[in-house]
Order: structure tokens, then C-alpha cells, then sequence
């Protein structure tokens, strides 16, 4: 096995040979008429593990966000979240565009939870002339806050006050398995502070694609979600992967920790506030302003043939390479 370990994302995972044969044998059905085994067993068994009644089979995670949003939080109302959530930051504003919502949000140097400012966020139901919330979405781990796991305390104290004020709590789990082998905590109980969720099996669990949206099953099953949902034909190929890549993911997500983290807790030494990672799935520490901005640059002129830059979290340079 190479020394090298790329840290730009986890999600640079190439399918293993066991992952490509369960791949060619998986069982086949036609995933628009509910006829995929493959698929249906993933789905059954995804949303066992955390504890809920259905769960959606999506090619991508974003598309898991989007319909999870949809599934709670109606056109002409609002989801809070934090500032530097995947679906505020790094979705292409899709809840705004196919979903018609709004959205607000708090920051938190980790990128967790601040409750006090949930609270005062918080719009009540005031009329036709107003925006209402609908939703507070939480991430865990945090991409952008560089990894971080927000504590489960502090999910079931939002669970709390969501059940009080009648909102909808949802939860982007698209590395919710690092959390889990992190800290411990069961499935069951991020399952339990969420009316949906999404979870994603090409990170931390290594399949070359695939999410799913977890909650009810009229969550699942609501027209909007129905109409929209990725169902594709043969689908069952791409739902194997999952099961040949980690039968068990709390232990196939533990597996590749101990390599990456030294860099990475290297890297966020040098940022001030830097949450610890918990494992190489977005372990990175969000890239300094100087190269966003030259990412930036580099990604827009893709056309004339350029390369774009790369940054490591113990790099030294300020120049892209």
C-alpha cells in the first residue's frame, strides 16, 4: 500500500475488487416499480440502523439534502442552519431553486450547535405576510469546520426544543458513520434526535456512490420526494457496493484514521479555533482564504486548459502547485 495518503477529500476512493464483483452479481430489479432487491435490502437496512421507518436510495448526497429539506419544510418557508453547512455553502443554492425555500443561519467557530441562537432565529407561524421555520438543519461531522463532531448532548438538547416549538429537526449525516466510530454513540441515537436525515456511503465507508434519505415513511413516500428521487433501472449495482465495501461500517470506518490524522492535526495547530478531526473523512481544515481565491481563479479558466491548484494541510507554500 502507498505511503501517500490525499487528503484533498474522501471521497477519492476507488472500488475495491470485492466492491466491483458484488457489483457484476448484485441481484437486479427495476428501482422504478419498487422491484430492485438490491436496492430495497439497503434501503431496509440503512434505515434500521438508525431506527426509522424508511430510507430512499439516492445517487448523491446532495440530492439526499434536497429531498430531505423538501420532505419537511414546504415552498414559502424557511430552514436555519449554520453558516458553513453543506447546504448553505455547497449545494448550488438547490433548496432555494427546486425546493422554493429560504434560508437563515448562525455561526459557530466548529461549526455545532448554538441553541440561544436558534432560539432567536427562530420565526413562529404569523400569517401569509411572513416566513415561517419550518426546519433547523444540523451536519455531522462538519465539512467545513474542518471534521468536527458535534456532541450528541447537544443534538438531543435541539431535538428538545424543536419537539416544544413543533419544528423539524434535519440532520446532514453525510460522514455520520466517523461521528459514530468517534465517539460511540449508536446510530439509534442520531437516528432519534432527526425527523429526516441523509447519509452518505462514498465517504467515510468508501463505496464509489450512493446516499440515502432516512426518515418516515411519508417522508419517503410524499409526491414531492416520489416525483424527484434518482430511481434508476438496474439500480441494485450501484446499492451492492455498500454492502461489499463495509458489511460492518463501524469498524470499516475506523480503519483508515490513524494515518491521515497526524497530518491533519498538524495542519489545524496552525488555525486558530480548528475543531480536532475524527478521522481522514474531512479531517482537512478549511483551505486558507489565499487559495480559495486562487481556486477560485484556476476553476474559471478550466477552459484554456489549467490545472487547478492543490493545497495539503501541512503545506508550507502559498503558491498553488
Amino acid at each position: 500500500m502507498s505511503d501517500l495518503v490525499d487528503l484533498r477529500s474522501d471521497t477519492l476512493t476507488q472500488p475495491t475488487p470485492a466492491m466491483r464483483r458484488a457489483m457484476a452479481d448484485a441481484p437486479v430489479g427495476d428501482d422504478v416499480y419498487g422491484e430492485d432487491p438490491t436496492v430495497a435490502e439497503l434501503q431496509e437496512r440503512v434505515a434500521d440502523l438508525f431506527g426509522h421507518e424508511a430510507a430512499l436510495f439516492t445517487p448523491t448526497g446532495s440530492m439526499a439534502n434536497v429531498l430531505a429539506v423538501r420532505s419537511v419544510v414546504a415552498p414559502g418557508q424557511e430552514v436555519l442552519c449554520e453558516s458553513s453547512a453543506h447546504i448553505a455553502r455547497a449545494e448550488l443554492g438547490a433548496h432555494a431553486v427546486y425546493n422554493q425555500v429560504t434560508m437563515r443561519t448562525w455561526t459557530h467557530p466548529r461549526g455545532g450547535v448554538d441553541l440561544d441562537a436558534v432560539q432567536h432565529l427562530y420565526a413562529p407561524d404569523m400569517g401569509p405576510f411572513f416566513v415561517p421555520t419550518a426546519a433547523v438543519a444540523v451536519e455531522n461531522t462538519h465539512n467545513f469546520a474542518g471534521g468536527t463532531v458535534t456532541p450528541v448532548e447537544d443534538l438531543q438538547a435541539l431535538r428538545a426544543w424543536a419537539d416544544e416549538v413543533g419544528c423539524a429537526v434535519h440532520l446532514d449525516g453525510a460522514r455520520i458513520w466517523n461521528a459514530h466510530v468517534a465517539t460511540g454513540t449508536p446510530l439509534r441515537d442520531y437516528g432519534a434526535v432527526a425527523d429526516v436525515m441523509a447519509v452518505c456511503l462514498s465517504k467515510g465507508l468508501g463505496a464509489p456512490i450512493g446516499s440515502l434519505l432516512v426518515g418516515s415513511a411519508d417522508a419517503v413516500a410524499e409526491r414531492g420526494v416520489a416525483q424527484a428521487d434518482g430511481r434508476r433501472h438496474a439500480a441494485g449495482r450501484r446499492a451492492r457496493c455498500r454492502r461489499a465495501a463495509r458489511p460492518r461500517p463501524p469498524r470499516g470506518a475506523a480503519g483508515d484514521r490513524p494515518r491521515p490524522r497526524p497530518a491533519a492535526r498538524r495542519g489545524l495547530r496552525r488555525r486558530p479555533g480548528g475543531g480536532t478531526p475524527t478521522s481522514s473523512c474531512s479531517s482537512t481544515p478549511t483551505p486558507p482564504a489565499s487559495w480559495q481565491r486562487r481556486h477560485a481563479r484556476a476553476y474559471a479558466s478550466r477552459r484554456s486548459g489549467r490545472a487547478p491548484c492543490a493545497w495539503s494541510p501541512t503545506s508550507t507554500s502559498t503558491r498553488p502547485t
